[in-house]
C-alpha cells in the first residue's frame, strides 16, 4: 500500500475482534486496512481459556441475552471452521457446599435451551462412581452433570479472519503501529509506524478502534477524540500440567469462592487449566502469571481430583488481559463479558468507532453488528453475510472432519499419520496449499521436530504473517509446546540462517502490496 493510500475503513488491533471487523468489512465492498502494533492474535486473543461457548456462569448474572447470543454463534462458528472448532463434553462434578444441585439443573436446562441448541447433545445427569467420567475423582463426589460446549484454536481463528478478509481485497499490516489521526474534511488523516521505524499516511472515511486492552490508549492519540467509557484490564492465567486423566471429556470445577476453573484436555497429552480473574493494574504490556494464581489454579484442581498436582508440574503458563467494559462492578468475575460501542462521530464527519469489552465466542457477531453500524456512511455497501459463510480451510464436506481426516490420510499416505493429522486440524483444506507439489517427505525440507517441516514453516512466513519464530511455535502452531529446548534452538537457527530480517521484511512489503479496492478520490487538506 502506498504511503498516501486512501481506504473506506482502517481497522486498529489484530486480535480476533479487529480481524473479524476486517473480514466482514471487507466481504460487504469496503475497502480496508487492518494494522496490528504486533503479531496478530499476539495478545488477549491467543491466551484466553480456547472455548466457544455460552457462558454457563454468566446466567447466575442474570446475563441471558448475552448467553442467548453465544450459544447461537456456537453452533454458527462450528460449521464455520469445523478444523479448528470442534465438540467438547464438560463434567461439572456436584459440590453440594458451593451450589445446590437444583440450581445446577435448572441453569443446564437454560444453558440447553436458550440458543436453540441442535448439533450438540444436551446435558445428562453422571453417577460418577458408575462412569469413565468419574474415575479421576475422589469418591465424594459422587454425583455430576455432563454439558456440551465447543473447544477452539483461538490464535488461527484470529489468523483465518485476516486471511478471508485479504481473500476480500483489505490489506493487512502487522508489526505496524498507529500513532496519530486527526481529521481532515470528510477523512481521518492517520499515521502508521513499522518496527523499522517507517512511517505512512493513511487516510480513511471511518476508524475502527479495536484494539482491545489498548481502546483507551488508542482514543488519547486521536485529535479532538472523547468518550466517558473506559475499559477495564482483568487478568486471566493458565497453567498447563501433563494430561492425569483417561477420556475425551473436560472438567468444570466449582471452587469455594463461586468461581469456575476449566479443566481441558489440550494438545493430546496435556491439560488447560483456568482461569483467574485478577484486576490488572499494570499495563496490559507486562502482564505475567504470578506464583499465588498457579497456587490458586492448584488448590482448586487437587480438591476434586485423586491425582495430586503441584507447582513442579506446570509445563507452561501464560497470562492474557481481558479488555471488558467498565460496568462499576465490585467484583472481577461479574464484570460484564458482552461489549459497547462508543461512536464518535458528527454530521458530515468521519466516524471513530471504539470497541469496548466482547469474548471469542461472539467476535463474528460484534463484528457483524459493528460494520451495521457504518451504513449510514457507506449507504451502498454489501448486506451482512458471514453467518453462513465458511473460513478459510472450513470447507469441509457436510462439515464432517472426521470423514475429512480419513480421506487425507489416503490422501497423503506417503506421511506420516501424526504429520497429516497436526496439518489437516491446523489448515483444514488448505492442507494442500501448505504441502504443495510434495509428494514424499524429502520434499518437506529441513525436520525440526516431529511433525513439524520447513515447508510448513516457509507457508506460514509466505501466507500468514509469521515473522519471528514464536509467531510460528506459539500462535499458528503450538509446536514449540512438544519440542526440546535443543530442537527449538535448532529452529531458531535455521530461521536466522534461512530468512533474515531483509527477506521476511521483503515478504511482508508484497503481502501488503495487494491493491484495495479503489474509492473515490478527495482532495485533502
Amino acid at each position: 500500500m502506498s504511503s498516501d493510500a486512501t481506504v473506506d475503513v482502517l481497522v486498529i488491533g489484530g486480535g480476533v475482534n479487529g480481524a473479524g471487523i476486517a473480514r466482514d468489512a471487507a466481504g460487504r465492498g469496503l475497502s480496508v486496512l487492518l494494522c496490528e502494533k504486533g503479531d496478530l492474535a499476539g495478545g488477549t486473543s491467543s491466551r484466553s481459556g480456547k472455548l466457544v461457548h455460552g457462558g454457563l456462569r454468566y446466567l447466575e448474572y442474570y446475563e441471558f441475552r448475552l448467553v442467548r447470543e453465544a450459544l447461537i454463534e456456537r453452533e454458527v462458528l462450528l460449521a464455520s471452521a469445523p478444523h479448528i472448532i470442534w465438540p467438547m463434553r464438560f463434567v461439572l462434578p456436584h459440590s453440594p457446599q458451593d451450589r445446590p444441585a437444583w440450581l445446577i439443573r435448572a441453569g443446564l436446562f437454560l444453558y440447553d435451551h436458550l440458543g436453540g441448541r441442535k448439533k450438540l447433545p444436551p446435558t445428562r445427569l453422571l453417577k460418577l462412581r458408575d462412569c469413565i467420567e468419574g474415575k479421576s475423582l475422589l469418591e465424594q463426589y459422587t454425583k455430576g452433570f455432563e454439558y456440551s460446549d465447543c473447544w477452539v484454536d483461538d490464535s488461527r481463528l484470529v489468523v483465518l479472519n485476516a486471511l478471508d478478509a485479504c481473500h476480500y481485497g483489505a490489506t493487512v499490516l502487522t508489526g505496524t503501529c498507529f500513532h496519530k489521526a486527526k481529521r481532515v474534511n470528510d477523512y481521518w488523516q492517520a499515521e502508521l509506524i513499522d518496527q523499522q521505524g517507517r512511517h505512512q499516511t493513511v487516510s480513511a472515511r471511518a476508524i475502527v478502534n479495536a484494539a482491545g486492552p489498548w481502546v483507551n490508549q488508542i482514543l488519547d492519540d486521536v485529535a479532538s477524540a472523547s468518550s466517558s467509557r473506559r475499559v477495564r484490564l482483568v487478568k486471566g492465567s493458565h497453567i498447563v500440567v501433563k494430561k492425569f486423566w483417561h477420556g475425551d471429556h473436560a472438567f468444570l470445577l466449582q471452587n469455594v469462592d463461586k468461581r469456575v476453573i476449566f479443566v481441558n484436555p489440550y494438545e493430546t497429552e496435556f491439560a488447560l487449566i483456568g482461569t483467574t480473574d485478577i484486576p490488572q493494574q499494570e499495563s496490559a504490556d507486562s502482564v505475567t502469571v504470578d506464583d499465588n494464581e498457579i497456587e490458586y489454579l492448584i488448590n482448586t484442581v487437587n480438591r476434586y481430583f485423586r491425582h495430586k498436582l503441584c507447582a513442579n508440574d506446570v509445563v507452561h503458563a501464560f497470562a492474557g488481559v481481558r479488555p471488558l467494559y467498565d460496568d462499576n462492578s465490585d467484583n472481577p468475575s461479574a464484570v460484564t463479558r458482552d461489549y459497547v460501542f462508543d461512536i464518535d462521530d458528527a454530521p458530515g464527519v468521519a466516524p471513530l468507532i471504539s470497541v469496548f469489552g466482547g469474548k471469542i465466542t461472539t467476535f463474528r457477531k460484534l463484528s457483524e453488528h459493528l460494520v451495521n453500524q457504518l451504513q449510514p456512511w457507506f449507504p451502498s455497501m454489501g448486506q451482512a453475510w458471514t453467518s453462513s459463510a465458511v473460513l478459510p480451510g472450513g470447507d469441509i464436506p457436510e462439515a464432517d472432519y472426521a470423514l475429512f481426516l480419513q480421506a487425507m490420510l489416503q490422501h497423503y499416505a506417503w506421511l506420516d499419520t501424526g504429520t497429516t493429522e497436526h496439518l489437516v486440524r491446523c489448515y483444514g483444506t488448505l492442507v494442500h496449499k501448505v504441502l504443495g507439489d510434495a509428494a514424499s517427505l524429502d520434499d518437506l525440507g529441513k525436520k525440526f521436530a516431529p511433525y513439524f517441516f520447513e515447508r510448513e514453516a516457509r507457508y506460514l512466513v509466505e501466507h500468514e504473517w509469521a515473522r519471528c519464530p514464536d509467531d510460528i511455535l506459539s500462535r499458528r502452531t503450538k509446536h514449540g509446546l512438544h519440542m526440546t529446548s535443543d530442537q527449538k534452538a535448532d529452529f531458531e537457527r535455521w530461521w536466522h540462517r534461512h530468512l533474515s530480517t531483509d527477506s521476511i521484511d521483503e515478504i511482508a512489503q508484497v503481502a501488503a502490496a495487494k491493491p484495495t479496492k479503489p474509492v473515490e478520490e478527495t482532495e485533502l487538506e
